[in-house]
């Protein structure tokens, strides 16, 4: 027992010794002798001072891990060397470097549909910059990037390095782009009220097919396919569905890396019914109740969305003009159950919102275009109350430029709780065109044309264009501009030049035009614009044979034409090119004599309505009507009005109204009316075909001519035509063909079952 502690106590008081001596024999071993001197081996570009200073760590300092290690990694993190080593040699440190290479050159091969340029923007990596393994390993995988977003998943990247001497590379990506990565099949999971094909035809991405050659819509976009989950909510929400979530959206690639798979797992929900409709309102003032008559959908209607969404747009609008400038407005929903129907009961809940302002407005992504050209079409100024619908007024403006194929507008809060910035971001598109135009019409037989226009000159919004077109019944030449802030002001300014000879088959003569006109045009309010416009024109009846009705023969010559005119627009249609909804009224005027040897007074009025009876059917019913009567002498057959054609379906240009019995000459008329109900529709082909269908029928009139003679003949009876037809936007142009049949008309008309127009633009 006693040998057992002496023990103990012997090997105690040993290791009370080492543990003293460790620390002593730690510095021994670690640090030794301050560092007397820096040695750099290895260096060929970059001097040995630089590569000291880069350590950190100076003669003097101690020979310290921590410090050694920091020295290390400053050296590798500079991006110049490919190895670096210390070693002792004494009381001396030793650095060997090995310097990475400096790029000679930079190239790309068997790159086609991206070119040099793109990649050159793309890469980091450029001549005289050191070559590093990370670095061309982040600009391969930058490459591989930018060809799948443009569509190529099987593109593949290869960087080659060409050792040269004075330690130089030269550096090769060699690519190869492969095919487009298309979306070979969509499918659905849990969709039980709507077909697979029907939910296909609610998406932007398609399944790849045969006659999508001009289409990218079938090329598999990551950020269209975001875009399409929010397109099956939407078409859900607006069926009923309220309570309908994309569970997922798995895209997968095949092992060929061709083609893409795509799954939407989607839970429907049950389709609820609109219950109870409350509004309630904290305002001042304010009767909840007059509010009702902005609301889009009624109690038993199926449950949308749109319309939901649209009624706080329509309630909002409604409430700023009568001076709330902070208005927030919630639809609460309520759900519930009755005859085991699912209900949902709603309440729009009208209260004032935060007082927030403008603070800056912000552009961006525009490189040629002025930054002025887009801040006029702001409906909103900096230091103005936000107003959301101001703010989607101003997006619409800035898209109906043209100027631009992407536009996003939005409002990001700032520090201030009551500002907020609003952030326009514009990608350009190109506007100068070079159009050649070539097709077929009934009315004016075949058709040739050149068209030169740059629709922002110089980037300041200018229009300048030069039209010369041909065709079986007319040859023109226009040359026009248009300023459309004219001095600044909200105020388009223009001239026009032409000259035009035509053929008036219809009544025997040739005409000659030549003269030039000015425009101005304003804003009267947001939907009402204004333009006043003043022309002078040389015209020449010619070559009249002697068998051409008296009427006629008694006008041929010269006579010259100065005309003062207006136009007055209200327009609320939702696309000047393809309404689908809205109305539209407009009113014009001309007063000739004011100079030259012709005086008259001409007035036209029209408008339409277009009605949407399903997202794909449009009702449309348009009309107008015009009067021109002479001051002091008979109004000449060339500026009376004239229906047929595409005027009036089922009849040709001229061919109805007064007319020269005794040699069928058409004479025109002083008075016309003439209106259109047509329904346009789907065919139930696929959408990117673009081919629609259409019924009408056309009604109308006209008469009343100056230019009677004892033969001539003018009844201003009703006319009536119905008809089909269908439009296609074609890979060659636009194609239109219409079948119409006249059911009233007189035995004089001259009668055009079929009209067809087809042209193609290069």
């Amino acid at each position: 027992m006693r040998s057992w502690w002496r023990a103990a106590a012997r090997t105690t008081f040993l290791l009370g010794l080492l543990l003293g001596a460790l620390p002593a024999l730690a510095q021994e071993f670690f640090t030794g002798e301050p560092i007397s001197d820096i040695r750099v081996e290895g260096n060929q570009r970059i001097e040995a001072d630089t590569v000291r200073s880069y350590m950190q760590l100076a003669p003097g300092d101690p020979y310290e891990p921590q410090r050694i290690d920091r020295a290390l990694k400053n050296l590798f993190g500079t991006g110049l060397f490919a190895d670096v080593t210390f070693e002792r040699d004494g009381a001396t440190l030793v650095v060997k470097v090995k310097e990475n290479p400096i790029i000679n050159e930079l190239a790309f091969e068997g790159n086609s549909h991206i070119d040099d340029d793109q990649l050159t923007a793309e890469v980091q990596l450029r001549p005289r910059v050191v070559y590093t393994q990370t670095r061309v390993q982040a600009d391969t995988k930058r490459i591989l990037e930018l060809y799948r977003r443009s569509g190529r998943y099987a593109a593949t990247v290869e960087p080659k390095v060409i050792p040269l001497d004075q330690n130089r590379v030269n550096l090769v990506f060699e690519i190869h782009e492969g095919d487009l990565t298309t979306v070979e099949r969509i499918d659905f999971v849990g969709n039980k009220q709507f077909s697979d094909s029907t939910l296909k035809d609610v998406l932007f991405t398609k399944e790849t097919a045969f006659y999508r050659f001009l289409s990218s819509d079938d090329i598999y976009d990551p950020d269209r396919l975001a875009a399409d989950q929010e397109a099956l909510k939407d078409f859900y929400t607006a069926e009923g569905y309220a309570d309908f979530v994309v569970v997922s959206a798995v895209a997968e690639l095949s092992p060929d890396l061709k083609s893409f798979f795509i799954t939407f797992t989607v839970d429907e929900g049950p389709r609820y019914q609109i219950g109870q409709i409350n509004i309630q309102s904290t305002l001042k003032d304010l009767d909840p109740e007059s509010l009702r008559q902005y609301i889009d959908l009624g109690e038993g209607d199926w449950y949308d969305s749109s319309s939901i969404n649209k009624s706080i747009d329509d309630m909002t609008t409604a409430i700023g003009t009568l001076g709330y400038a902070f208005v927030k407005i919630d639809a609460q929903l309520e759900r519930t159950t009755k005859d085991e129907q699912f209900i949902l009961n709603i309440t729009f809940v009208v209260q004032e919102g935060p007082r927030v302002f403008v603070s800056r407005i912000n552009i961006t992504g525009n490189v040629r275009t002025l930054d002025r050209v887009i801040r006029r079409e702001f409906r909103l100024s900096e230091g103005d109350a936000f107003n959301s619908a101001k703010l989607n007024r101003t997006r619409q403006r800035i898209q109906n430029l043209g100027f631009f194929s992407k536009v996003d507008v939005t409002a990001k809060p700032t520090d201030s709780p009551d500002k907020v910035d609003i952030n326009v971001n514009v990608e350009e598109q190109s506007t100068g065109e070079l159009t050649f135009g070539l097709g077929y019409s009934t009315s004016a037989g075949p058709l040739g044309q050149i068209n030169i226009r740059e629709r922002n000159l110089l980037g300041r919004g200018q229009d300048l264009r030069l039209d010369l077109s041909i065709s079986g019944r007319d040859s023109q030449i226009q040359l026009s501009f248009t300023e459309p802030y004219f001095l600044g002001k909200d105020l388009s300014s223009g001239f026009d030049l032409f000259h035009m000879q035509g053929n008036r088959k219809e009544s025997d003569y040739d005409l000659t035009r030549s003269g030039f006109g000015t425009r101005i045009g304003y804003d009267v309010t947001e939907y009402i614009r204004q333009t006043w416009h003043q022309r002078f024109a040389r015209r020449d009846i010619h070559d009249v044979d002697s068998g051409t009705s008296l009427a006629i023969q008694q006008q041929e010559g010269v006579t010259y034409e100065s005309v003062l005119g207006q136009n007055l627009t209200y327009d609320r249609r939702d696309s000047r090119f393809d309404p689908h909804e809205g109305y539209f009224m407009q009113y014009s005027s001309e007063v000739a004599g004011l100079g030259g040897d012709v005086r008259y007074v001409s007035n036209q009025i029209g408008g339409g309505y277009y009605y949407p009876v399903t997202d794909d059917i449009t009702a449309s019913v348009e009309g107008q009507t015009g009067y021109i009567f002479g001051l002091g002498q008979d109004v000449r057959i060339n500026d009376a009005f004239e229906l047929g054609g595409s005027s009036f379906r089922g009849f040709r240009v001229g061919g109805l109204g007064p007319r020269d019995l005794l040699t069928n000459d058409y004479l025109g008329g002083n008075l016309f009316y003439v209106g259109s109900v047509q329904v346009a529709f789907p065919l139930g082909l696929p959408e990117e075909y673009g081919i629609r269908g259409r019924v009408f029928t056309d009604f109308g009139s006209i008469g009343q001519t100056d230019s009677d003679t004892a033969t001539s003949v003018d009844k201003m009876s009703l006319r009536l035509s119905i008809g089909t037809g269908i439009t296609w936007r074609s890979p060659f142009g636009p194609f239109a063909v219409d079948i119409a049949y006249p059911l009233l008309k007189e035995n004089f008309d001259r009668e055009e079952l079929f009209q067809f127009s087809v042209g193609t633009r290069f």
